[in-house]
């Protein structure tokens, strides 16, 4: 069964592709084999993501349309078009049975060409709890919309949307303290901090923590996420700090087969809140202070809200973070109350959610 999957800009959108292509391969019959192709573009942090899982990659052009300038709209409307064209080859030439995307402009051209060819069968995956402005276009071209939470349901034509949670890795629920801290490198003993932004890290977060490094590191044990383009600066952080405190600091530009295991060794994470929050916090029930990206058009504040009125996280706004310390302090030093959190972030785990996406798309695609 060949099936197309497509979703690109971040990780919260490229790694639910992958689960549910993981899930659809189980779902098949033994005569049945399922021959997976992603679809993004090159630039993107899909291609580096897809490559390390396995499957095959092929890219073609897309332009953001929204918040540009005259010419930066005619340029994206040029790439557009001219991702449609290459998208109808690959079809073409691939012959899918269905195609599945999961949002970003990445998505656009091809879920435009699944439409004109044939109608073939399109469904569409919404991460976050509001869809953006691809998701509502590809929405009304789809078949199907599997959405994260019932709060997304009435952003869809009635019937058309179904509620299947958030699909994560397999090893989101293979994962333990203990051997996350092991793996990492952490005493198994002393609380843990993970500080994380996207893919590719979190300005405002990064110069937080590189204000209050050294109480921080009193405090706990550090793992930070903090991209690539601010890891060198903090590197000589790193190197100036007093001896007792050096170790206690795991800094990484990313994690990618170990980032279930960084989640699960820590005690209490400060995050920005993409999609990847509404089912890997929930996975391993880890307690967060979510910081929204303040330029994400909303989608972010709309993902902490969701897991704050859970009770499974508290929401700081970017320009709020000046108190960062304190509120870090008092949380790793309440361990009932980080215990209520995570409970309630627990309650939230849908395990079933990549094979219930898998078997919608078996469905769309017969």
């Amino acid at each position: 069964m060949r099936v197309v999957f497509s979703g690109g800009g971040t990780g919260g959108h490229v790694y639910p592709a992958l689960a549910v292509a993981a899930a659809l391969a189980q779902e098949l019959s033994s005569a049945e084999a399922l021959e997976p192709l992603y679809v993004g573009t090159a630039s993107g942090a899909e291609r580096e993501l897809v490559s390390r899982a396995g499957l095959p990659f092929r890219a073609v052009d897309a332009g953001a349309v929204r918040g540009r300038s005259p010419w930066g709209l005619a340029t994206s409307t040029l790439k557009l078009a001219r991702g449609v064209t290459q998208a109808r080859a690959l079809i073409a030439e691939f012959r899918p049975q269905a195609i599945l995307t999961t949002g970003g402009y990445a998505s656009i051209p091809l879920a435009v060409a699944a439409r004109t060819s044939d109608r073939l069968p399109l469904m569409v995956y919404l991460p976050d709890v509001r869809p953006g402005w691809a998701v509502r276009l590809m929405g009304r071209l789809a078949q199907r919309v599997a959405v994260t939470t019932d709060r997304s349901l009435p952003y869809f034509s009635p019937g058309k949307a179904v509620a299947c949670g958030y699909p994560v890795r397999d090893t989101f629920w293979q994962v333990n303290k203990i051997e996350g801290r092991r793996r990492l490198g952490l005493d198994t003993e002393e609380r843990v901090l993970l500080v994380a932004g996207a893919t590719h890290g979190a300005r405002s977060l990064n110069r937080i923590v590189a204000k209050h490094l050294p109480q921080v590191l009193e405090l706990c044990q550090l793992i930070h996420l903090s991209g690539r383009a601010d890891q060198p600066r903090l590197d000589r952080l790193h190197r100036d700090l007093p001896d007792r405190l050096r170790s206690r600091y795991h800094l990484h530009a990313y994690l990618y087969d170990e980032l279930p295991w960084a989640m699960a060794a820590a005690d209490l994470a400060v995050m920005r809140a993409g999609a990847s929050v509404m089912g890997e916090l929930p996975a391993t029930a880890l307690p967060a202070i979510l910081v929204p990206y303040p330029y994400a058009g909303g989608h972010q504040r709309h993902n902490a809200r969701y897991l704050a009125d859970a009770g499974a996280a508290l929401v700081v706004e970017d320009d709020k973070l000046n108190g960062f310390l304190p509120l870090v302090g008092e949380l790793l030093a309440d361990e009932p109350r980080r215990a209520t959190m995570a409970e309630a972030a627990r309650r939230l785990a849908r395990p079933d959610a990549a094979r219930n996406i898998a078997r919608l798309l078996l469905e769309v695609a017969r």
